[in-house]
């Protein structure tokens, strides 16, 4: 039978102050990867809807280099 989440948090308390930190670093990675995975799904969601409004003509695409001289002459440089 698994444990709870409160016999879990005592069993850790029990842990020297390094292995709670490394257990810690574990569980904080864990979620990056959870949410990195959100994170990527949602990537690819906006890159999808943009490419379907420039194939339909709704958005205009505009050349990199002409973002960046924008922006750069924006920024004063």
């Amino acid at each position: 039978m698994p444990l709870t989440i409160d016999q879990l948090e005592q069993e850790a308390m029990r842990l020297s102050a390094t292995s709670r930190a490394a257990l810690a670093e574990k569980l904080v990675q864990s979620l990056d990867a959870v949410e990195l995975d959100e994170v990527q799904k949602r990537w690819v969601a906006e890159a999808l809807r943009r490419r379907d409004e420039v194939r339909s003509g709704r958005a205009k695409p505009i050349p990199g280099e002409q973002v960046l001289d924008e922006a750069r002459r924006r920024a004063g440089r």
